[in-house]
C-alpha cells in the first residue's frame, strides 16, 4: 500500500510540474577549471580541431576605441572583415549539419532571398573581473530550489553543468535568465511587427532597466526578495499610443510569486495594474507574433517544460553583429519582406548546448515542444525553434548577439521572430536611428523609481 501511495504522489507531482531541491554544486577541482580549460563562464577554453572555431583569450574585453562613451553608437571593431563564404538554398545541404532546424526552415521559405554570409569566428564574450569571479563562487554553491535558485548572486549559476540530464538542461536555461546584462540599463529602441509584403508601423521605446541580481551590495538571494529585476517602458512612437507606459517587477521564482505588471494609459492619465503577463499570453504590440515568455528569446518560470539536454554542437549563429547597430544603417533598409536584409547579418561557427523542452503532461502552451541553442561563452540562446501540437516547426526566433566591450558583456543587438505559418516576422531592440544606444551603468535609480506612483508621476503625454 504505501508502495502504492508513493506511485501516486510521485504522478501527481509530475503532473503539477513541481520539483524538489536539486542540488547542482560541482567540486572545488571542477570549478577550479573556470578561467584555465574553460572559459570564465564555463565555454571550454580549446578552439576545435579545424581550426573553424578560435580558442578563447579573454575575449573582447574592453573598448578598442578610445574616448568611446557607453551609450554611443558602438564602433564595429571587425568592419574590415569579409565574409569567408555565404550559405544559400542552392548549397545549404552541403552545411546542413551546422544549421539548426528553424535556419533551414527559413531557407526553404525565402527561397530567393533568405541567405546566411558566414564570417570568421571570433569568440569576443567578455565580463568584468566580478562577474566571472562570482561565477567561480557559484559554481560550488548554486542549485536549483523549487522554480528558482539559490546559493549564487552577481553570476552565472551554473558554468559547469552537472547531475542528471534533466538537472543539467534546466541549469543551461536558469544561465540564459540569469545572463550578465549590467547592473541597469536605458535604451531608446524600436520595434515592428513586419507584413507579407515588407510594410510596417514603428513602434518607439525608452526603456530602463535594474538589474538586481546584478547589484553589487546584494549577497545572497534572501535579498533580493525574489525579484530579479525592474523594468520600465515609455513609448514615444507612433502618436495614438505615445504617452503609454509600462512597468514590470521580474520575480525569480514565479511559480511563488507571478511576474508583477501595471500600464499607464495617457488617454485616461491612470496606473492600472496588468493581468497576467505570462507563458503563451500574445504580445499585442507585436501582432501576437509572439508570446510573453519569447521576450529576451525565452524568460519566465520554466515550469511546464520537460526539459533534456541534447548536448554540445557546433552551429552558425549570429555573432558580433555591430553592423546593425551604426548610425549609418537605416531602419529602411534593414527591414524587408520575409526576414532582415542578409547583407546587415554576421553569423559565424560557434559551440552551442541544445536544450529541448517538451511540454508535460496536462499543462497547456501554444509550443508543445521549444529546442534551444545556447552560446557556450555567453549562456545567450541565440537560436530558438519551437513546434505546435502536430509536432511541426511553427516559429522561429535569433537573438543577433554582439559584444558590447564597453561592459563588457555579450547580448542581442537584435531580435527576430519569424512566423513561418503567415510569413510574417516581428523585429525588435532597433537602435540605429535613435539618439540613444544601449547605455550601461548610469548612476543608481532613485528607490521609488520602479513604483506605481513613480510610474504616474512620471508619465505624461
Amino acid at each position: 500500500m504505501t508502495s502504492k501511495l508513493a506511485c501516486v504522489a510521485a504522478s501527481i507531482a509530475l503532473a503539477l510540474g513541481t520539483v524538489s531541491t536539486a542540488f547542482a554544486a560541482v567540486s572545488a577541482a571542477e570549478a577550479d577549471k573556470l578561467g584555465n580549460s574553460l572559459t570564465d563562464l564555463g565555454g571550454e577554453k580549446a578552439g576545435n580541431a579545424e581550426g573553424t572555431i578560435p580558442a578563447w583569450n579573454g575575449g573582447l574585453a574592453k573598448s578598442p576605441f578610445p574616448g568611446y562613451k557607453s551609450g554611443q553608437h558602438r564602433p564595429d571593431p571587425f568592419a574590415g572583415d569579409k565574409p569567408a563564404f555565404t550559405i544559400t538554398p542552392a548549397n545549404m545541404n552541403q552545411y546542413a549539419d551546422k544549421l539548426s532546424d528553424g535556419q533551414k526552415a527559413l531557407f526553404k521559405t525565402y527561397p530567393n532571398t533568405f541567405k546566411m554570409n558566414i564570417y570568421p569566428s571570433r569568440r569576443t564574450g567578455a565580463v568584468p573581473d566580478w562577474v566571472a569571479d562570482n561565477t567561480k563562487k557559484c559554481a560550488t554553491t548554486a542549485k536549483v530550489k523549487d522554480w528558482g535558485i539559490e546559493g549564487c548572486v552577481g553570476g552565472i549559476p551554473f558554468p559547469v553543468l552537472s547531475g542528471s540530464n534533466g538537472d543539467q538542461a534546466l541549469q543551461a536555461i536558469w544561465n540564459h535568465i540569469l545572463r550578465y546584462r549590467g547592473n541597469n540599463v536605458v535604451r531608446r529602441s524600436s520595434s515592428a511587427p513586419v507584413q507579407r509584403n515588407g510594410s510596417y508601423t514603428l513602434n518607439s521605446f525608452e526603456q530602463e532597466v535594474d538589474f538586481r541580481y546584478y547589484h553589487r551590495n546584494i549577497k545572497s538571494v534572501a535579498q533580493l526578495n525574489n525579484i530579479l529585476f525592474h523594468y520600465l517602458s515609455f513609448t514615444t512612437a507612433p502618436a495614438r499610443l505615445a504617452g503609454g507606459a509600462a512597468l514590470v517587477w521580474e520575480t525569480l521564482d514565479q511559480r511563488k510569486e507571478q511576474r508583477q505588471a501595471w500600464a499607464y494609459n495617457a488617454g485616461q492619465r491612470r496606473v492600472r495594474q496588468a493581468p497576467t503577463l505570462a507563458y503563451d499570453t500574445p504580445i499585442a504590440i507585436a501582432d501576437g507574433l509572439i508570446t510573453a515568455d519569447e521576450v529576451d528569446i525565452y524568460n519566465g518560470a520554466p515550469d511546464k517544460y520537460e526539459w533534456k539536454l541534447i548536448g554540445k554542437k557546433e552551429i552558425y549563429i549570429p555573432y558580433n553583429n555591430y553592423k546593425v547597430l551604426q548610425s549609418s544603417t537605416k531602419y529602411k533598409d534593414l527591414v524587408k519582406p520575409g526576414h532582415v536584409n542578409p547583407d546587415y547579418l554576421r553569423y559565424e561557427l560557434h559551440r552551442v548546448w541544445i536544450v529541448e523542452g517538451t511540454l508535460q503532461p496536462n499543462e497547456r502552451h501554444l509550443y508543445a515542444k521549444r529546442r534551444f541553442y545556447i552560446d557556450e561563452d555567453s549562456w545567450n540562446i541565440a537560436i530558438a525553434d519551437q513546434y505546435n501540437s502536430r509536432g511541426n516547426l511553427w516559429r522561429v526566433s535569433m537573438a543577433y548577439l554582439t559584444t558590447y566591450y564597453d561592459l563588457p558583456t555579450t547580448w542581442t543587438s537584435l531580435d527576430v521572430y519569424h512566423d513561418l505559418q503567415v510569413n510574417r516576422y516581428y523585429v525588435t531592440n532597433m537602435d540605429s536611428e535613435e539618439d540613444l544606444a544601449l547605455q550601461f551603468n548610469r548612476p543608481p535609480f532613485g528607490e521609488d523609481h520602479f513604483t506605481p506612483s513613480g510610474l504616474r508621476r512620471r508619465s505624461t503625454r
